[in-house]
C-alpha cells in the first residue's frame, strides 16, 4: 500500500510516513465550508464502489471495519433496482454524509451509476465541503486521472454504449480528474489489504473526530448541568461568536461538565479543541507555544505547523481560525495572558463559534469580556448521597448500617463532587470503626487529596495580604458583615476591600444577599490546615488559634507567643472558664480576639496593644477596665455583657468605628460619644435598662447606622440626633415609649432607611414624607420603598375621616411630592381631596365604571378651575384693546426615543399658523407615528394596533388664542382618560416639565391597542383652545 499525491506516482511509504503525510495533506480539504455543513448528518461515511469488483471482498471488509469502530456507513444494496440515473434517495444519502470514500477499481468506470455518484460526490465537495477520500484498489491513480490502462478500457466501453451523450462524458472525465488528484490510498495487491483498511479506518476516525473525552465513572448530576449550560450557549439561536465562562471553586466539576458538553455538541462544529489543564501546562513548560500548536492540530488535524513564539502564534491562530466555526474549551485558566495567547478576541473565530472557559477566577472572565458567566452549583443532598454511595458502596444508596454516618460525611463534603468521590473511594470496604475515625479526623486534618486540589486557588493568590485575609476569614469572620470585616482588616493594613473582592472572584469566599461573608466548609478547613501544618505539634507557634482544645492548652499553660495574631475560644455560658490575663502577656502581636463564655482575672494591661477586633460575648465586668489599652480597637462587640456603664474613665478612641453592646440588660446609659469621633456603627439592641441617649450623640459626624431596637425603657431621642447629616439607617422598632419623631428629621439629609415598628408613634410625621432621601420606611403599619408607601400615607391624610395636616395645606413645596394613586375611588372620597390637587405632582384614579369616570372627571376639572379662577392681569390699561393671537404649545408624555426626537424636530419646524388662522399639521408617518386631532381642548381616539411596534410616547400640540399682553402659556394640567380601563391620569404643568422616565413608562404601558382614550388639556381662564393634536409614537 502507498499514499498517493496528485499528478504523480509515488513509491510505497513506511506506515509512519504514510499517516504523517495523510494528516498533513488531506485535512485542509476535509473541512466543511459552511455552517450548514456542520449540522448532524444522517451518515458519517458514504461508500461508492463497483459491486462487481469489490462488494464481496475489499469493500465488504472496509464496511465491517468502519462499523466496528462505531462509524455509521451508507453502503448501497446490490439488490436495488438500478436505472439510468441514480435515485433521489441515493443523492440524499451522499449529501447527508460527512465523508465519501470512492473505491476506484478496474471496472468502476464501466458503470454509469458509479460515475453519476462520483459527479454528485465531487459537487458536494465543492459546495458543502464534504470530505472525499479516494481508494485506488488494483489501479494506479494516473490511470484514473487520464482514463488509461484497464480502467480506461472500462470507461471507453461505457462511452461506446452511450456515444450520443458527449456532454455527460465530459462531466465524468472532469470528476475522474479531480478525484484522482486528491490524496488517498493505493492498494495494489491483496497482501497489504488488511493494513490498508486499518489505515483508512484510522484516517476516517481522525477526520470525523470520533475520539470523545472521558467524563466520569459516575456522572451523577452531569446531564442536567450540561443541559443548563448548553442552553446558555445558544447554538441554534445565534450565529455570533459567543464566549461562556464556567466559574467556581476547585472540585465543583467544571472540567467534568465542560468535557461532557464537548462530547455532546463538538461534532456540530467544523472543528473542536479541548485544551486541558492550561494552568499546569503554562506553569510547567517554557514551551508555551505548544498549547497554540495543539489548538491548530486539533482543529486542522495537522502536526506540521510550528510556531516560533507566542506573539507570532496569535497571528497564526487569528488568520487560520477566522473562517471556521469551532468549539474551543480552555480548561483551568488562571491568567489573562493565557487567554490572550489562545483566544485574543472574538474576531479570531468564524461565525457561530463557541468558546468555553473554565476558571476559579471570575476576574479573568471580566478581563476577556465573556458574554455569559455560568456559576457552578454544588450538588444537592440527593445527588451528593448518590455520588458518595456509588464510590463507597458501588450502589446508589448507602448500606443500612452506614446510613447515618454516610449522611454526616456527605454533609461535611458540602456538595463538592471532588470530596464526595475521594472520601467515598477511600472508605470503600472499610468497617464502621474506620469510618468513625475518618469522620473525626477530617474535622481537624482534611483529606490530603482534597486539600491539594483546593489549595491550588490559595497558592494562586498574588500577594500575602490576600492570603492573610483568606486565613483570617477562615478562622474568625465567616457569617460576619462584609463591611465590618473590611473595617477591621483595613486597620490591620490588609487592604481588605480589594482583597475580599479578589477572594470572591477566585471562588474562595462568598458574599450573600445580606452582605454576609461565607466560605465552603472544605475551603475553611483547607485554610485552617495551612496554618496547622506550619506547626503541627506546637499550637502556640501558629499564627491563629481557633480549635478549642489547642486554645485551652495555650491559655492554661500560658504558653502563647508573639506568633499568635488571632485567637478564638467559644464555650457554652454554662461551662465558662476563667483564665489569668497573664496568659496573653507574650502575645504581643495579637490583633483579633474572640471570646465566648470566658472570664479573665488580673490586670488587663497584659492584653495586646495591637488589638483591632475585640468580640467578647458575655463580657462579665460592669465596665471596661481603665488599664485596658483600647485605642487601636476598630470594632468592639460586647454583646450579652454585664456592663452598667461602658467606661468609668473614658478614653479617647480615635480608631473605634463599630460599637455593639446589644443585649446588655444592665446597661443604664450610653457612653460620652464625643470621645468616639470616627464611630460609624452603633448597635444597642435589647438594652431594657437604657433610659436615655447622651446628647453628645449629635457629635458623631461620621455615623452611618444607629440601631436602638427593643430599648423598651428609652423615652425619647435627644434633639441633637437630628443633626446627624451622615446617618443612613435609623432603627427604633420596639422602643415602646418613644411616641414622636421631631420634624427636624428632615435635616437628616442622608437618611435612607427608617424602621420604627411597634413604637408609641401613631402618626407618620409630615417631615418624613417631605424627606428627599428616605428610600425605605417601616412605620405606623406602612412598610416598603418610599415611592410605594408615601402615596398611601398621603391618601390616609386625605381621607374624609382625617384632618389633613396643616403643614400640607400651607406647604409651598408639595409639587415635589410623589404621585398619588387613588384605587377604586368613590366620588365622595375624590371630592374630599380635590381641593388639594394643586399640591400633588400627579393623580391616578381608578373608577368602577364609565359613568363614574365621567363624574370624577367633572369633579377634578371643577377643582382645577376653582383653584385657578383668578383673573389675568393685563399689562395694558383697561381703555386699551388687546390684539388676539394664536399660540401653540408643545407637550410630551412618555419615553424619549429616536423617533420621538425626529418628530419633535419636525413639529417645531412645521408648527405654524396660516393666514386664515388655521393650523398647519404634520402628516402621519406609519408605522413611526400616527396623529389624531380635534377642534377644542380634547381629542378622543381609539388606539390602533401597529404590528411589530410598541407605543413609546404621546405628543400633544395645543393651539390657543389669547391676548398678546399675556405672556404665560396658560397650561394648568393634562388629563388622560381611558374609557376602556375606566382610569383617569392627571399631570400638572410642573410635572410635565420634568416628566420622569418611570412616569412615562407607566403612562404608556397603561394604553393598549383597542383602548378608547381621551386627552384633555386644561388652561387658565382667558385662554381659548382652538385645536388639539395628539401624536402616538412607536418604536
Amino acid at each position: 500500500m502507498s499514499f498517493s499525491k496528485p499528478r504523480s506516482k509515488v513509491p510505497p511509504l513506511t506506515r509512519r510516513e504514510l499517516v504523517k503525510t495523510q494528516i498533513a495533506k488531506s485535512i485542509t480539504d476535509s473541512v466543511k465550508r459552511s455552517t450548514e455543513a456542520s449540522d448532524i448528518r444522517s451518515y458519517e461515511v458514504f461508500l461508492s464502489f463497483r459491486g462487481l469488483d469489490t462488494r464481496a471482498s475489499f469493500t465488504s471488509h472496509l464496511h465491517a471495519s468502519l462499523q466496528n469502530d462505531g462509524i455509521s456507513v451508507f453502503m448501497d444494496d446490490d439488490s436495488l433496482q438500478r436505472g439510468d440515473h441514480i435515485s433521489t434517495s441515493l443523492v440524499k444519502a451522499i449529501e447527508d454524509s460527512r465523508v465519501s470514500v470512492i473505491v476506484f477499481s478496474t471496472n468502476y468506470a464501466d458503470s454509469r451509476w458509479c460515475l453519476d455518484e462520483l459527479v454528485k460526490i465531487m459537487e458536494c465537495r465543492r459546495t458543502i465541503g464534504q470530505v472525499v477520500l479516494p481508494v485506488f484498489y488494483g489501479v494506479d491513480p494516473s490511470e484514473v486521472r487520464h482514463q488509461t490502462g484497464q480502467f480506461g478500457q472500462a470507461f471507453q466501453t461505457l462511452l461506446n454504449r452511450m456515444n450520443q451523450e458527449h456532454s455527460l462524458s465530459q462531466k465524468w472525465r472532469d470528476a475522474l480528474l479531480e478525484a484522482a488528484g486528491l490524496a488517498g490510498f493505493v492498494v495494489l495487491n491483496s497482501r497489504n489489504e488488511r493494513e490498508a483498511i486499518n489505515h483508512i479506518v484510522e484516517k476516517i476516525t481522525l477526520l470525523l473526530d470520533k475520539t470523545d473525552l472521558f467524563v466520569a465513572d459516575n456522572p451523577v448530576g452531569v446531564e442536567s448541568r450540561v443541559q443548563d449550560t448548553t442552553q446558555q450557549l445558544g447554538i441554534e439561536q445565534s450565529n455570533n461568536v459567543l464566549l461562556l465562562g464556567m466559574w467556581g471553586m476547585g472540585g465543583t466539576g467544571k472540567t467534568t461538565i465542560a468535557k461532557a458538553i464537548y462530547n455532546k455538541i463538538g461534532r456540530n462544529f467544523e472543528g473542536r479543541s479541548f485544551l486541558a489543564n492550561i494552568r499546569e501546562t503554562w506553569e510547567q513548560t517554557t514551551d508555551k507555544v505548544s498549547l497554540q500548536e495543539q489548538l491548530l492540530s486539533d482543529i486542522f488535524k495537522e502536526t506540521t505547523t510550528k510556531i516560533q513564539n507566542i506573539e507570532s502564534g496569535k497571528l497564526t491562530l487569528k488568520d487560520r481560525l477566522c473562517h471556521k466555526r469551532v468549539l474551543l474549551v480552555l480548561d483551568d485558566v488562571n491568567s489573562l495572558d493565557q487567554l490572550k495567547a489562545l483566544c485574543g478576541n472574538r474576531e479570531w473565530f468564524g461565525p457561530g463559534s463557541r468558546i468555553i472557559i473554565t476558571t476559579r477566577d471570575k476576574h479573568i472572565l471580566r478581563g476577556l469580556r465573556v458574554d455569559k458567566v455560568c456559576a457552578m452549583r454544588v450538588m444537592d443532598k440527593n445527588e451528593s448521597i448518590e455520588l458518595f454511595s456509588l464510590n463507597a458502596f458501588k450502589q446508589p444508596s448507602p448500606i443500612k448500617q452506614f446510613a447515618e454516618i454516610s449522611r454526616k460525611i456527605v454533609e461535611y463534603c458540602g456538595g463538592l463532587p471532588l470530596a464526595l468521590e475521594v472520601l467515598g473511594s477511600y472508605l470503600f470496604e472499610r468497617g464502621v470503626r474506620d469510618w468513625k475515625c475518618v469522620l473525626e479526623k477530617i474535622k481537624i486534618i482534611p483529606n490530603d487529596q482534597v486539600q491539594r486540589k483546593l489549595k491550588i486557588s490559595y497558592d494562586g493568590l498574588s500577594d500575602d495580604t490576600e492570603k492573610e485575609i483568606f486565613l483570617d476569614i477562615a478562622c474568625f469572620f465567616i457569617g460576619m458583615d462584609r463591611n465590618d470585616v473590611i473595617q477591621i482588616l483595613n486597620a490591620c493594613g490588609l487592604f481588605a476591600e480589594i482583597g475580599i473582592s479578589v477572594l470572591v472572584e477566585r471562588s474562595l469566599v462568598t458574599v450573600d444577599d445580606k452582605n454576609k461573608l461565607g466560605m465552603h466548609d472544605l475551603l475553611r478547613d483547607m485554610g485552617r490546615e495551612i496554618i496547622r501544618e506550619k506547626s503541627p505539634k506546637e499550637p502556640e507557634e501558629r499564627s491563629r488559634l481557633w480549635f478549642h482544645e489547642d486554645v485551652l492548652d495555650v491559655l492554661s499553660d500560658r504558653s502563647g507567643t508573639k506568633a499568635v495574631e488571632g485567637l478564638a475560644l467559644k464555650l457554652p455560658i454554662a461551662s465558662s472558664k476563667c483564665f489569668s490575663t497573664k496568659a496573653f502577656k507574650k502575645m504581643k502581636r495579637l490583633r483579633l480576639l474572640q471570646l465566648v463564655g470566658i472570664r479573665l482575672d488580673g490586670d488587663f494591661e497584659y492584653l495586646s496593644r495591637n488589638l483591632r477586633w475585640l468580640c467578647w460575648n458575655g463580657f462579665p465586668l460592669t465596665c471596661i477596665p481603665s488599664d485596658f489599652y483600647q485605642r487601636n480597637i476598630v470594632s468592639m462587640e460586647l454583646e450579652n455583657s454585664n456592663m452598667r456603664v461602658v467606661w468609668k474613665e473614658t478614653q479617647r478612641m480615635e480608631m473605634l468605628k463599630i460599637l455593639n453592646l446589644s443585649h446588655s440588660h444592665h446597661l443604664m446609659q450610653t457612653p460620652d460619644f464625643s470621645n468616639l469621633p470616627n464611630l460609624e456603627k452603633l448597635i444597642l439592641v435589647d438594652c431594657p435598662m437604657l433610659s436615655e441617649v447622651s446628647n453628645s450623640i449629635g457629635e458623631l459626624n461620621k455615623i452611618l447606622s444607629i440601631n436602638l431596637e427593643d430599648c423598651i425603657n428609652l423615652c425619647n431621642l435627644p434633639r441633637s440626633i437630628y443633626k446627624l447629616t451622615s446617618l443612613k439607617t435609623l432603627i427604633l422598632s420596639g422602643c415602646l415609649m418613644i411616641d414622636t419623631l421631631e420634624e427636624d428629621i428632615e435635616q437628616m439629609e442622608s437618611l435612607t432607611t427608617l424602621i420604627a415598628n411597634n413604637t408609641g408613634i401613631t402618626r407618620v410625621p409630615f417631615s418624613v414624607v417631605r424627606s428627599k432621601s428616605i428610600g425605605y420606611i417601616s412605620l405606623c403599619g406602612y412598610e416598603g420603598f418610599s415611592r410605594d408607601v408615601f402615596p398611601s400615607i398621603i391618601w390616609s391624610w386625605m381621607s374624609p375621616t382625617n384632618n389633613f395636616p396643616s403643614q400640607f395645606q400651607t406647604s409651598t413645596i408639595m409639587s415635589s411630592l410623589v404621585p398619588l394613586d387613588v384605587p377604586h375611588s368613590s366620588s365622595q372620597e375624590l371630592s374630599s381631596i380635590s381641593k388639594y390637587l394643586p399640591n400633588l405632582r400627579s393623580l391616578w384614579v381608578e373608577c368602577s365604571s364609565e359613568d363614574q369616570l365621567s363624574l370624577d372627571t367633572t369633579i377634578i376639572l371643577e377643582a382645577l378651575c376653582t383653584t385657578n379662577s383668578k383673573e389675568l392681569e393685563p399689562t395694558t390699561t383697561t381703555s386699551q384693546v388687546s390684539k388676539i393671537s394664536l399660540k401653540s404649545l408643545f407637550i410630551q408624555l412618555g419615553v424619549n426615543c429616536q423617533v420621538t426626537n425626529i418628530l419633535k424636530e419636525k413639529i417645531l419646524q412645521n408648527t405654524t399658523v396660516d393666514e386664515s388662522g388655521g393650523c398647519v399639521l404634520l402628516d402621519d408617518s406609519y408605522p413611526d407615528w400616527l396623529s389624531f386631532n380635534c377642534d377644542g381642548s380634547s381629542v378622543i381616539f381609539e388606539v390602533p394596533q401597529v404590528e411589530g411596534h410598541n407605543l413609546k410616547s404621546l405628543m400633544c400640540i395645543a393651539y390657543s388664542s389669547t391676548p398678546d399682553n399675556i405672556t404665560s402659556d396658560g397650561l394648568i394640567s393634562v388629563l388622560v382618560k381611558n374609557y376602556t380601563k375606566a382610569t383617569i391620569q392627571l399631570y400638572k404643568r410642573e410635572t410635565l416639565a420634568s416628566f420622569k422616565d418611570e412616569e412615562g413608562e407607566r403612562l404608556v404601558s397603561s394604553i393598549e391597542p383597542g383602548d378608547r382614550v381621551e386627552v384633555v388639556v386644561v388652561f387658565e381662564s382667558g385662554f381659548i383652545v382652538k385645536k388639539t393634536t395628539i401624536y402616538l409614537i412607536y418604536d
